[in-house]
């Protein structure tokens, strides 16, 4: 567990914004099932945790999960009123393995991830995340991890670096960007990053910024975020308890893109490979309850424009 100091100010040192608080913990049904076991795959400020939780009833239990350990010292705080909440100081993709040590073979409930980085995370210089801030190139969510976006950006090849601003932030300047920084090394900021990236790319109309692109590239890269949420969500369906309830906040089409497939594949009454004679799989594993993603209120985005890119799946196993 990380440590936290004893003058940690919660509210000064992270500030982040919890998005679809509401609608994405009101489609858990804890009110409904105040008993059962919850778990926040991604805690980040407390936001959801702190909703479920005051739902559940003495019998009920949230696990809730986070590498940062900013983002810790935080939800202790706001969580400290809660006795029946278990904060685990690790990632999601060992979800299996710390359940288990806690005595937990099942989610009975139903389980939330809110994907990608917290606004303390892109707004706090120092972790690297933002190219409006100057900081070193870093990028992680765990602080621990030694691999940062640093080691990407100068020692990865020149197709390594294609593939990444390609596949992860659908950058269409993917070459000349990779081009720029493998002749410019060492690169070790992210306002020398950045400026590279604007004068290495054409002058185009765009509401965005041209590092933007690059910057979601590597930070996915850094924290191999769609790996460990696709090999995630594989496992937690096996964890979860017939009727438990899955809850997924996604920001850009990618993390969408891969929610909705998986949800479409676990929905489907067979999953075997068509050549076989006869179904050997489980069968249908999920019903999918938002046939089209659930998107932030109008008075939300004005809040938080953020808000804009954010989307909600919600299924529910079978």
């Amino acid at each position: 567990m990380a440590e936290c100091a004893a003058e940690y100010n919660a509210e000064n040192e992270f500030k982040h914004y919890t998005v679809m608080l509401n609608e994405a913990v009101d489609a858990l049904l804890v009110s409904e099932n105040p008993d059962k076991i919850f778990v926040d795959a991604t805690l980040g400020g407390g936001g959801h945790s702190s909703l479920i939780a005051s739902r559940l009833s003495d019998k009920g239990r949230l696990i809730s999960f986070d590498v940062d350990a900013d983002a810790i010292c935080a939800a202790q705080k706001k969580l400290k009123g809660y006795k029946n909440v278990t904060i685990v100081n690790d990632s999601y993709v060992n979800i299996k393995e710390n359940l288990q040590k806690l005595g937990i073979e099942k989610i009975t409930g139903g389980i939330i991830f809110d994907l990608g980085a917290s606004y303390h995370q892109l707004t706090k210089a120092e972790r690297g995340f933002s190219f409006t801030k100057d900081a070193k190139l870093d990028m992680r969510f765990n602080m621990e991890q030694e691999f940062s976006a640093w080691d990407v950006v100068n020692k990865y090849s020149l197709d390594e670096l294609v593939r990444i601003f390609s596949e992860y932030g659908e950058e269409r300047f993917s070459r000349r960007i990779a081009k720029a920084i493998v002749e410019n090394r060492p690169l070790n900021t992210t306002s020398q990053l950045s400026e590279l990236i604007v004068k290495s790319t054409p002058k185009i109309k765009s509401k965005i910024h041209p590092a933007t692109r690059v910057f979601q590239a590597l930070r996915i890269e850094v924290n191999s975020e769609l790996l460990n949420f696709e090999n995630t969500l594989n496992e937690v369906v096996t964890l979860l308890d017939a009727g438990a309830i899955i809850s997924v906040i996604s920001f850009h089409s990618l993390e969408d893109r891969l929610t909705k497939n998986a949800f479409k594949d676990f929905a489907r009454e067979c999953r075997c490979d068509r050549n076989k004679p006869k179904c050997e799989c489980e069968g249908k594993l999920m019903e999918i309850i938002t046939k089209k993603p659930v998107v932030a209120s109008d008075d939300e985005i004005k809040i938080n424009p953020p808000s804009r890119s954010a989307k909600l799946r919600v299924a529910k196993r079978v």
